[in-house]
């Protein structure tokens, strides 16, 4: 089954006996408090998640700036949702999904039949679909979680990836190459890491390429059938877009939750720049 819904499968859900709980996870680098945009205008029953507080733990600079919450913490903010045992999730955001993918893969680590609504939120939108004003309230949910069914590997383990498969780097190419780092304290990738910008995964209107054209476009990254896959980024939020991408290819990856945000953080761990990995990298 896909991990995508068009906006007209999502109007058929809602109206369903048992609709979706839907989830609207607005968040960005440059305004990480998306509850104003939420506000303005949402789906008809979303509910705002903060992606900070709710899909994140607190840790230090060694642990990134986007720790896997606890399953405690993620089923506390799962019940304040509405969320109960057996319901589905429909996620998503304004950014093409590259935020509502970390809820989509939380929920499905901790066994939730959780789908992206493709194109985000301009899909909705744009098919002309009713939207709801102001905040939203809802029954406290009960579902309990246990988590454990994603794969995803530590810092070491993120280091040696390149040795054994392929590990994609989901940031923006610039931002791979070094030339710029707008919140980390250095600039570069993982040694042996490939640019693989998690946006190319989608077309102009944010909505996913078809699965046999990411399925060429990470063959051509050297994704082949067998081959483990790793995915980071710059706290693991937009990895986890990665990773659905990958998904919706047919293709399994772990995810690098740490991502640069921990790996640059932690002395000792090189750094390589430029647009494609050197031939002696991976010996860094």
């Amino acid at each position: 089954m896909s991990p995508l819904v068009t906006a007209a499968e999502l109007r058929e859900m809602l109206a369903s006996p048992r609709p979706p709980r839907v989830l609207d996870v607005r968040w960005r680098l440059d305004r990480p408090d998306g509850r104003e945009a939420f506000t303005a205008g949402h789906i008809p029953s979303a509910v705002y998640v903060d992606l900070d507080t709710e899909l994140a733990a607190p840790g230090a600079p060694a642990d990134g700036r986007h720790p896997l919450p606890s399953p405690a913490r993620l089923q506390e903010a799962a019940r304040r949702w509405g969320l109960r045992d057996g319901d589905t999730v429909v996620v998503y955001d304004d950014i093409k999904n590259t935020s509502a993918a970390r809820a989509w893969w939380l929920l499905r680590d901790a066994g939730v039949d959780a789908r992206v609504l493709d194109g985000a939120y301009d899909a909705w939108v744009g098919a002309g679909l009713p939207v709801e004003t102001g905040e939203s309230e809802q029954t406290p949910g009960d579902v309990t979680l246990t988590t454990g069914r994603m794969p995803t590997v530590e810092m070491d383990a993120a280091a040696a990836a390149p040795a054994t498969g392929v590990l994609l780097d989901a940031r923006a190419a610039e931002r791979y190459r070094g030339e710029v780092e707008p919140i980390d304290p250095q600039a570069g990738h993982i040694p042996g890491a490939i640019s693989a910008p998690t946006t190319d995964n989608v077309d102009a209107r944010g909505r996913f390429l078809p699965p046999e054209v990411l399925r060429a476009r990470f063959a051509a990254l050297g994704v082949t059938d067998g081959i483990p896959v790793t995915a980071y980024c710059g706290s693991g939020v937009t990895a986890s877009h990665e990773v659905l991408a990958l998904a919706v290819a047919g293709i399994d990856a772990a995810l690098y939750p740490g991502s640069w945000s921990q790996w640059s953080n932690t002395p000792g761990r090189p750094v390589a720049t430029g647009a494609a990995p050197a031939p002696d990298e991976e010996e860094q």
